[in-house]
């Protein structure tokens, strides 16, 4: 088992990345938050399949710029002793820790990331300045660490197709890699924030998955049929506070009134189980020739 070389520090990240880079070894890069699980060990895989010998680098920083007022900065789970076992147990080379202070000296950064109209949504439309804050750090960590790959998983897939418009708007070099999203044995997409919720939301959220599955189930009747399924499986849910259920094209774009059979989609969802805020979302297939049924009317 690779123990990692534990890094806080501009310099220290540099030198260390300085040997791989001048032999022309591939660099490729895992941000976190930490609070590490499967679904991260997932994203170590990846990257690991990426780069080959190349090292891999996990950055553990929890983003005091992705975080609104009344959001769970405080007391977002930071286990960085935890995490290092997971990264040791997925040969990550080197982690990447640093202090607010070393990522962003003299404060709040005067120039930031213009995240565009496609943060509006979703996301964007309930935590107005999330994703400015993501892409910022994001943009800093590609600067200091100069991956040639970097890995995010889909289950934050605004976030993923946000940074992915950055790398090509900015021509920053980068690949960005989406990794499946990873799943608890009953559908629960694995999430840092699935140890706020207590045992009984915690069997409330599989509603969220539900949702999806359903709607994936019943998309080879078009786009109406599936989000009925998807709405009718949330209602189910009575401590389920929804904040929204779409239906968009892969890149997060809304969808032709008259969807063409196999056109494929993404469906996301996004609610709140008492004071914890969980999204998830699933790609779809929308339609396929001679399909006729028609969805169940209300809303």
């Amino acid at each position: 088992m690779t123990v990692p070389v534990v890094v806080s520090t501009r310099a220290e990240l540099a030198a260390l990345l300085a040997p791989a880079r001048a032999g022309g070894a591939r660099v490729g890069l895992v941000p976190t938050m930490g609070a590490l699980h499967e679904g991260h060990a997932s994203l170590m895989r990846v990257a690991r399949a990426e780069v080959g010998e190349g090292p891999v680098v996990v950055s553990v920083f929890v983003n005091p710029m992705q975080f609104g007022a009344g959001e769970d900065l405080d007391r977002y789970p930071r286990t960085l002793e935890a995490d290092l076992e997971v990264c040791a147990r997925e040969g990550v080379d080197a982690v990447f820790a640093p202090s607010v202070e070393e990522v962003y000296p003299g404060g709040d950064p005067q120039v930031t990331v213009d995240p565009g109209p496609l943060a509006e949504t979703l996301e964007g439309r309930v935590r107005p300045t999330h994703f400015r804050g993501v892409l910022t750090v994001v943009a800093k960590l590609f600067g200091l660490v100069r991956p040639d790959v970097a890995v995010f998983g889909q289950k934050d897939y605004q976030q993923l197709a946000l940074v992915r418009r950055m790398v090509a708007d900015l021509c920053q070099g980068v690949e960005v890699v989406g990794a499946e999203t990873q799943r608890e044995p009953d559908g629960l997409a694995l999430s840092s924030r699935n140890r706020y919720l207590d045992p009984e939301q915690r069997q409330e959220a599989l509603v969220l998955s539900r949702a999806l599955l359903a709607a994936r189930a019943e998309a080879t009747y078009g786009a109406a049929a599936a989000l009925d399924a998807a709405r009718a499986e949330l209602r189910s849910a009575k401590a389920v506070d929804l904040d929204y259920l779409v239906l968009t094209t892969p890149d997060l774009g809304e969808l032709p009134d008259d969807v063409p059979p196999g056109t494929e989609a993404r469906m996301l969802v996004a609610a709140r189980l008492g004071g914890t805020r969980l999204i998830d979302n699933l790609p779809l297939v929308i339609g396929t020739a001679g399909s006729t049924r028609q969805p169940e009317g209300g809303s």
